[in-house]
């Protein structure tokens, strides 16, 4: 049973356009934003392109606890799976190439190096997917 989760977990990751990032504000209430999944390098880890002065980035390097959720809501199938780690700012070039995508020089007109843009780059301690009326709460060690 526990692979087929697994199995889930991957296939709903993977095939999701959007992902909803939550933070923290500076009075310590949850703040949720959705954006574009770019890129995956591990169920572990979760890359995102944002813009250096956004409120997000600010909440980031304040505190970096987070959390990442995915989901398909499509009528009677709905699944979700809850990511729980920390975000990391990530200013360098390399890692900003890794996500470069055409169509981005619209927001840093600059490109790569432009000082407004950055990567939030997720590192996930749990996982958490919920399906049937089921939760499954499981360690990212476990994948």
């Amino acid at each position: 049973m526990e692979e087929k989760i697994k199995s889930e977990i991957y296939q709903l990751r993977n095939n999701a356009q959007v992902a909803y990032i939550g933070s923290v504000n500076d009075n310590g209430f949850p703040q949720i934003k959705g954006m574009l999944v770019l890129e995956h390098s591990s169920i572990k880890t979760h890359y995102f392109s944002t813009n250096t002065s956004s409120k997000r980035v600010k909440q980031f390097l304040s505190d970096p606890k987070s959390s990442v959720y995915y989901c398909d809501d499509t009528i009677n199938k709905y699944k979700g799976i809850l990511f729980t780690g920390t975000m990391e700012v990530c200013t360098d070039h390399d890692i900003k190439a890794f996500l470069w995508r055409d169509g981005f020089e619209i927001y840093y007109p600059k490109g790569i190096d432009d000082e407004d843009y950055c990567v939030l780059k997720f590192t996930a301690e749990t996982v958490n997917y919920y399906h049937g009326l089921n939760n499954t709460t499981l360690s990212i060690e476990e994948f």
